[in-house]
């Protein structure tokens, strides 16, 4: 049987048995959260030996070069040495800045890194309250003007982080790690292109982002913006958004509840030829859009979906 030893413990695991489990199941303090392989929060670096892995792409190539693996996604086949990874020492330390509500249950957060931290629209990083829970979120801020990052905190309902991230204040310390990025982002190559920006609920944290990188970067085709919400009060940044269509001819913001898309769909509202669609939101609802998009005629290679994960 395959030997996994992590500093001064080694213990037999049994062939293809999963890493995250075996790690936890020896009572290693593995963060993790969505099993998915798309928070990130369980990353882990192969000193020695090689796991199967089920999403080589879920890190970048630096990483995984380095031996970063999500122990989530990874199976035991051979002896492993692992190191965890150190959120005290691995993570860079933030201030919160920021701490308001764009809604009944939209969170918004700001805050603003020890050092400076370079990305792009489209990318996530996880927030980690301390050393045993952090959890992804997109960025919404705007590389290169915004003098914060920010993110949306959907606090709808209880969980371990978001009822941290309530009782926030300006002043206070969190940490970030794992900046990657998903199918979200835009390219210039598609200037000239209709674009489709469509979440539900806090889906529109990555889509706001982009969607004033596209303006600034002088996007000339059309641009829909769509924002589904559970209730009217939901529809967070309604003000701001309608602010954007007045200054950009081009741009049409417009809020629906979130089962009315099938319906707005089917009374005219197809995308047109060369569309590029971003969607983002929970799963079941990204999935439901994408295919709602696939059966009017949108090919899945303009098609570019990012679902969120849950507490």
């Amino acid at each position: 049987m395959p030997e996994l030893s992590v500093g001064d413990q080694h213990w037999s695991v049994e062939p293809g048995r999963n890493l995250l489990d075996a790690l936890l199941d020896a009572g290693q303090a593995v963060p993790h959260s969505c099993r998915a392989g798309s928070c990130g929060a369980c990353r882990v670096r192969c000193e020695k030996g090689e796991p199967l892995d089920a999403q080589p792409e879920a890190l970048p190539a630096s990483e995984r070069a380095a031996g970063w693996r999500l122990a989530c996604q990874c199976r035991v086949s051979e002896d492993l040495r692992i190191e965890l990874f150190d959120p005290l020492g691995q993570t860079l330390p933030a201030e919160v800045v920021g701490h308001d509500w764009l809604s009944p249950a939209v969170l918004r957060l700001r805050l603003v890194p020890e050092r400076p931290l370079r990305y792009q629209v489209g990318q996530h990083l996880l927030l980690w309250r301390d050393p045993a829970l952090a959890r992804p979120y997109s960025l919404a801020s705007l590389p290169g003007e915004d003098a914060f990052l920010e993110f949306h905190v959907d606090c709808a309902r209880a969980g371990a982080f978001r009822d941290h991230a309530r009782q926030l204040r300006p002043g206070d310390p969190l940490r970030l790690s794992g900046l990657q990025g998903g199918a979200l982002r835009y390219e210039a190559e598609w200037q000239e292109a209709p674009l489709w920006l469509l979440a539900a609920g806090t889906g529109l944290a990555p889509l706001w982002a982009i969607l004033r990188e596209a303006l600034r970067q002088g996007h000339a085709g059309p641009i829909r913006l769509l924002h589904l919400a559970r209730a009217p009060a939901e529809h967070y940044l309604a003000g701001p958004l309608q602010a954007l269509a007045r200054q950009h001819a081009q741009l049409q913001v417009e809020q629906l509840p979130t089962d009315a898309f099938d319906a707005w769909l089917s009374q005219g509202a197809r995308p047109p030829r060369g569309t590029r669609a971003l969607l983002c939101g929970a799963p079941a609802r990204v999935e439901a859009l994408a295919r709602a998009l696939y059966l009017a005629g949108l090919p899945r290679s303009q098609l570019h979906a990012e679902a969120f994960t849950g507490e």
